[in-house]
């Protein structure tokens, strides 16, 4: 299992601060929000990319992938009846699978809730458009070696794909190996029926779940607010998970840096707890 933090917690400081900063931390990784690199990321090619790779690899720390993947260029949309701005979502979409292979990330994390809306007056007809957009990028991501995830989010913040159950549909009618779900802790604690432990238990196993954000329902990072971890890790520690764990907080108290040094320190105090030393990831040299 490896730690991972969302760049855009940290997004002030330049790429290789980021990177510096986030390893200084005690993170495995750094999971990039395409935006904080470009107003039109997905036309960064490789030769782009070559200098990001080379700071997260002196640093020591790994580009895990990539999520927040619909917030530029503005005016996508999964959903919309709009064929044009689809097959530019579409198009996008493609791009920013080979931006993750480029960076040398293994997961794609499609949140972006409103980009993927439903219109009441044709609701089955954007679900329809929904789930085409994502058949449209799986094999794309297959040819490219890469997981694309589709991310359920709570009612509040958007009207399509609200359980891991409704994503695990799509994705077993599309059929690709590629595509996967993945849990949100904010999302599933506001949304789904049943503990985040019991997800664990049921789709982990199987292979449904293939990433993990984690983030306390008030937006606060993980430690910050009321809700406990310690069972999320221990069920994933039981089911041997061996992806990524990203620290996603969407309230930076009282700033980005703190709320990302804070998240870290927890966390590894809850993995120090929970599993015998030898059972943990190596860590990257130079942290304890």
């Amino acid at each position: 299992m490896k730690i991972a933090l969302c760049n855009e917690v940290v997004r002030d400081m330049p790429f290789e601060a980021q990177c510096a900063f986030a390893a200084e931390l005690g993170y495995d990784g750094l999971e990039v929000a395409p935006f904080t690199l470009s107003a039109e990321p997905h036309l960064l090619g490789e030769h782009e990319c070559a200098p990001l790779r080379r700071a997260a690899r002196a640093a020591g720390i790994e580009i895990t992938g990539l999520h927040w993947l619909l917030v530029a260029p503005p005016g996508l949309s999964i959903t919309t009846a709009d064929d044009r701005v689809r097959r530019e979502t579409i198009d996008v979409m493609r791009r920013l699978v080979d931006l993750c292979a480029h960076l040398g990330g293994r997961v794609l994390v499609h949140g972006s809730p409103e980009q993927r809306r439903l219109d009441p007056s044709d609701p089955d007809g954007d679900r329809a458009r929904g789930e085409a957009s994502f058949a449209s990028v799986a094999a794309h991501a297959e040819a490219a070696g890469v997981i694309y995830c589709i991310e359920p989010l709570s009612r509040q913040e958007t009207s399509f794909v609200t359980s891991i159950a409704e994503a695990a549909d799509i994705v077993s009618r599309i059929g690709s190996p590629a595509l996967r779900t993945m849990i949100d802790a904010r999302a599933a604690a506001l949304a789904e029926e049943v503990r985040i432990p019991d997800l664990i238990d049921r789709w982990l196993p199987g292979g449904m779940i293939r990433h993990v954000h984690i983030n306390d329902r008030s937006k606060l990072g993980p430690g910050q607010g009321e809700d406990v971890f310690a069972d999320l890790f221990a069920a994933l520690l039981r089911h041997d998970y061996d992806g990524v764990v990203a620290v996603e907080p969407f309230v930076y108290a009282p700033d980005g840096a703190t709320s990302a040094a804070r998240a870290i320190g927890y966390v590894r105090g809850l993995l120090e707890a929970l599993a015998p030393r030898d059972a943990l990831m190596e860590r990257p040299e130079g942290t304890t």
